[in-house]
C-alpha cells in the first residue's frame, strides 16, 4: 500500500523506452526497507516523467527546487508544497533546512501506514551557498527515514557533477547512504524512433538521424516538434524562428548545470572544431586557462554531465583495461552544442530559414558528416552487434599517425581481445557511398601507415558506416565490413 496524499497531474502519456530503469525504480519502491534514490541524467532528458510515471504520480511529497532563488525563497517554496500536500492551514515558513525537514517528518509520521514516496526534483538547485542544505537532508535521512522501513525517498537533478560529488560520492554524512542510483542518458536512434511513431510523425529513418544529429536524443526537444511540420521546418521553428524556443538553450543548459559555466563554455567552444578532440595541453593552449586542479575540475564535470568524452588515442603499447592518464583526448560529444556552434551561432543576419538555406551547403556538408561520426560513436552497441562481435572485449579510441605517417588519421578504432582491429571509417552520403580508385588508394595508404606507425600485429579490417551502404565496384573489396544507418536503429 502507498500512502498518496494529492495525484499532481494526469499521466497518459506513454513512457518511451526507459524499460530497465522503470523496472529498477518499481523494485525499489516495492522493497520492504526505506530506500534513498538519486536519479540523474542532463538536462531535458525525462528523469522528472520517469519517476512520475514509476509512481503513477502518488506522492506523500513532492517538492520542485527553484533555479537560481535564495533559500529563503527555497524554503519558502518547500512551505507552500508542504502546506499542499500536508491539507494545513496557515503557510509555516521556518528559518533553517533542519526545521524544514522536521516539519516534513511531522507530517510523514502523522500518516497512516503504508509506503510513503517523497520526492525531490532538481535537489541541488535547494543546495545554496551556506544554506545548510545537505546537513539537514543528511539528519532528515540518517537520524530518521533510514531507521524506518516505509519511506522511499527519491532525488533528482540535472547538474550532474553535484549528484555524483554530494551524494554518489559523497564523503559526509551522506557516505555510503544512497541504497541506488540511476542514470539516465538521451534517447538512442531507437527510442527517438518509438517516439515519433507514437506521436505520429511519418519521418524516415534519415530524417530521424538528421534530428538527432541536430538535437540529440533529448526527448524534451522533441516534444516541442510539430508532426504537421518537415524536419527541416521544425529545425528552423525550433532554433532560427522569432520566439525560437531553443534559440537561448545553450546559455540556459550550461548556467543551469553549472555555478561558473565560463570555463566550461571555454572548452566545449575550443573542442567543437576539432573533430578528433584535444589533449589536455593542446585545451590548456587554445582556451589560455590556468593548469590547476579547477581546470580538471571542469573537464571532469563536463564528461560528467555528458558533453564531451575521454579517450586514449591508439598506440601498441596500451592494452585494453590500461589506460595512460597523460594521453588522454577530450572529444565534444553532445549534438545540441556542436549544431549551435555550427548554425545558431553563426546566423548573424537572424535570417528565420537559415537551416532550410544552409541545407547542402559546404557548412552543412562539413557539420554532417562531423555530426554522423558522433552518431556512430554515441551507438557503439549497435555497431558491435552489427560485426558481431557484441561479447568481445573492445577498447574503442581513434588514431593520428605521427613522423612519416603524420597526416593520416582514423577517427574509430575497434581495439578487439580477439587479436583483431577494426580500421572505422564514417561517410554521411545521400546514397550508396562509391568508392573510387582514389579513394581505394587512400583507405589502402590509411591500413598501411596504421599497421606502419604502430607496429600491431592484429588483423586490421576496414570497415564502413554509411547511410545507404556501399556500392559494389571493383574498389569495394578494400572494405571487409559495413555498418548502415539501419544497423544503428537496432534496439
Amino acid at each position: 500500500m502507498y500512502i498518496c496524499a494529492e495525484n499532481i497531474g494526469n499521466m497518459a502519456q506513454k513512457l518511451i523506452g526507459r524499460i530497465a530503469e522503470l523496472r529498477s525504480l518499481r523494485s525499489y519502491l516495492d522493497s520492504e526497507r526505506s530506500e534513498f534514490v538519486a536519479v540523474y541524467g542532463r538536462r531535458r532528458v525525462g528523469k522528472t516523467f520517469l519517476v512520475r510515471k514509476a509512481v503513477d504520480d502518488k506522492f506523500a511529497f513532492f517538492v520542485t527546487g527553484m533555479y537560481k532563488a535564495t533559500k529563503s525563497e527555497q524554503l519558502t517554496n518547500f512551505a507552500i508544497a508542504l502546506q499542499k500536500y500536508s491539507g494545513s492551514g496557515g503557510l509555516s515558513v521556518q528559518k533553517n533546512w533542519i526545521l524544514a525537514f522536521y516539519e516534513l517528518t511531522k507530517y510523514l509520521e502523522s500518516l497512516p501506514d503504508g509506503k510513503k514516496v517523497i520526492f525531490i526534483d532538481e535537489l541541488p538547485w535547494m543546495d545554496t551557498a551556506k544554506s545548510g542544505f545537505i546537513a539537514a537532508l543528511e539528519n532528515f535521512w540518517n537520524s530518521w527515514a533510514s531507521l524506518r522501513n516505509d519511506i522511499k525517498l527519491i532525488v533528482c537533478g540535472s547538474a550532474t557533477s553535484w549528484m555524483i560529488n554530494n551524494l554518489i560520492k559523497s564523503k559526509g554524512g551522506l557516505h555510503n547512504r544512497l541504497t541506488h542510483h540511476l542514470v539516465l542518458n538521451p534517447f538512442t536512434l531507437c527510442e527517438c524512433e518509438e517516439y515519433f511513431r507514437e506521436s505520429g510523425f511519418g519521418y524516415t529513418r534519415k530524417q530521424i538521424a538528421e534530428c538527432y544529429m541536430a538535437i540529440g536524443g533529448i526527448p524534451f526537444y522533441m516534444s516541442m516538434m510539430e508532426k504537421s511540420k518537415s524536419v527541416s521546418q521544425n529545425i528552423d521553428y525550433l532554433f532560427f524562428s522569432d520566439n525560437a524556443p531553443l534559440k537561448d538553450e545553450f546559455n540556459d543548459l550550461y548556467r543551469a548545470l553549472f555555478k561558473s559555466a565560463s570555463s566550461h563554455i571555454e572548452i566545449v567552444t575550443a573542442l567543437a572544431t576539432k573533430r578528433m578532440g584535444l589533449n589536455r595541453k593542446e585545451l590548456l593552449a587554445i582556451t589560455k586557462q590556468p593548469d590547476n586542479g579547477a581546470f580538471g575540475t571542469v573537464l571532469e564535470e563536463l564528461e560528467q554531465c555528458g558533453f564531451i568524452r575521454t579517450y586514449e588515442p591508439f598506440a601498441n603499447k596500451i592494452t585494453i583495461g590500461k589506460r595512460q592518464k597523460n594521453n588522454v583526448i577530450y572529444q565534444l560529444v553532445d549534438f545540441y552544442t556542436l549544431f549551435y556552434f555550427n548554425f545558431v551561432r553563426q546566423n548573424r543576419y537572424k535570417d528565420e530559414c537559415f537551416w532550410t538555406t544552409s541545407y547542402n551547403s559546404p557548412l552543412h556538408n562539413a557539420w554532417a558528416g562531423f555530426s554522423f561520426e558522433m552518431l556512430c560513436q554515441s551507438h557503439i552497441s549497435q555497431i558491435k552487434r552489427t560485426l558481431g562481435i557484441f561479447g568481445v572485449q573492445t577498447l574503442v579510441c581513434s588514431w593520428r599517425g605521427k613522423g612519416e605517417d603524420n597526416g593520416a588519421q582514423i577517427d574509430l578504432v575497434i581495439d578487439r581481445k580477439d587479436d583483431t582491429i577494426n580500421l572505422c571509417e564514417m561517410k554521411y552520403a545521400r546514397e550508396e557511398f562509391e568508392i573510387t580508385k582514389e579513394y581505394e588508394e587512400k583507405l589502402q595508404n590509411k591500413i598501411n601507415a596504421f599497421a606502419h606507425s604502430t607496429g600491431t600485429r592484429k588483423t586490421l579490417l576496414m570497415t564502413m558506416m554509411t547511410t545507404y551502404g556501399i556500392k559494389d565496384n571493383m574498389h569495394s573489396g578494400v572494405v571487409q565490413s559495413e555498418v548502415t544507418l539501419d544497423d544503428l536503429f537496432a534496439c
